[in-house]
């Protein structure tokens, strides 16, 4: 017989499981794979912590700096720095429309902690002070980040029309 707190769980799981899958997504550029890793390792940190969650908006925020600081952690990892796998041909047809797959390959050109800055405050619309908290940085560096990511974002997915004019 299960719990109350298991059902409590189980219930915010199968609530928000889809939504952290893309925002761990969105965290790695696309990596359906280590988004799943990170999204089922922030699941297990948060069981083990949930009968001490009592957070003003849930656990949404503390799942979402598990999140953040699993994908660091994964990028220290050293068989990470050695290692990198390409594949020739996709496993299978990309479902997302394509200029999801150009969102992805522009995050993918943010580092880390930039991406991490612009998903937060433009996908989770979450404000500069509670980015901050869950990065664990300034305000200042937050509005930084976002600033320039959103700059390189522009930049990469928007084309210049002085470059795309043609000449007669």
């Amino acid at each position: 017989m299960r719990t109350s707190r298991e059902e409590q769980f189980r219930a915010y799981v199968v609530r928000s499981r889809a939504s952290l899958v893309r925002t761990a997504t969105l965290l790695t550029a696309g990596d359906s794979h280590l988004a799943e890793d990170l999204v089922q390792t922030a699941l297990t940190k948060l069981y083990v912590a949930w009968p001490r969650i009592r957070l003003p908006d849930g656990p949404d925020g503390y799942v979402r700096r598990i999140l953040v600081n699993a994908l660091i952690d994964e990028r220290r990892r050293p068989f990470r720095q050695r290692e990198t796998s390409h594949a020739d041909v996709p496993d299978y047809a990309p479902s997302e429309p394509p200029h999801f797959q150009a969102l992805l390959s522009a995050l993918a050109g943010l580092p880390p902690g930039m991406r991490a800055a612009v998903v937060l405050r433009h996908v989770h619309d979450l404000s500069v002070a509670d980015t901050a908290r869950t990065l664990g940085c300034s305000e200042g560096n937050v509005k930084s980040q976002t600033a320039r990511g959103l700059e390189q974002l522009r930049a990469s997915l928007i084309p210049d029309p002085m470059t795309s004019r043609s000449t007669r």
